[in-house]
């Protein structure tokens, strides 16, 4: 499934249950790992739960299958790897606390630290 497509899907399941405040990250030029991060906030444990089991649900509905899942038992930062798209759904407090919207926000693209290391 193309990213947008699958970035579509997550979020529409996030909105169907009120996710609250979603944001997309675009980490492509960041890291290799994945290209997108969704973040979004549940208004209580069992609202994180249920926005992440969402995910999880539409994403198998459509034929694909996550490659991970973690956090459920704690239920205030669940994370769902969708491969291209990682979806971390917080706790407010927990979303303050870890600030990830600034945290990859204010990294460096490879090709900057390239440049101001003198490498290119």
């Amino acid at each position: 499934m193309h990213i947008e497509a699958l970035k579509t899907l997550a979020v529409d399941a996030l909105e169907e249950l009120k996710g609250k405040d979603i944001a997309e990250l675009d980490v492509s030029a960041l890291t290799s790992v994945t290209d997108v991060m969704l973040v979004v906030s549940g208004t209580s444990t069992r609202h994180v739960t249920a926005l992440a089991n969402n995910v999880v649900e539409k994403v198998k509905q459509a034929g694909l299958r996550p490659l991970g899942v973690e956090g459920q038992a704690d239920s205030d930062w669940v994370l769902v790897d969708l491969g291209d798209v990682v979806v971390h759904v917080m706790l407010p407090d927990t979303r303050r606390l870890y600030d990830l919207e600034r945290l990859w926000a204010d990294l460096p693209t490879d090709i900057e630290e390239e440049v101001r290391g003198g490498r290119v």
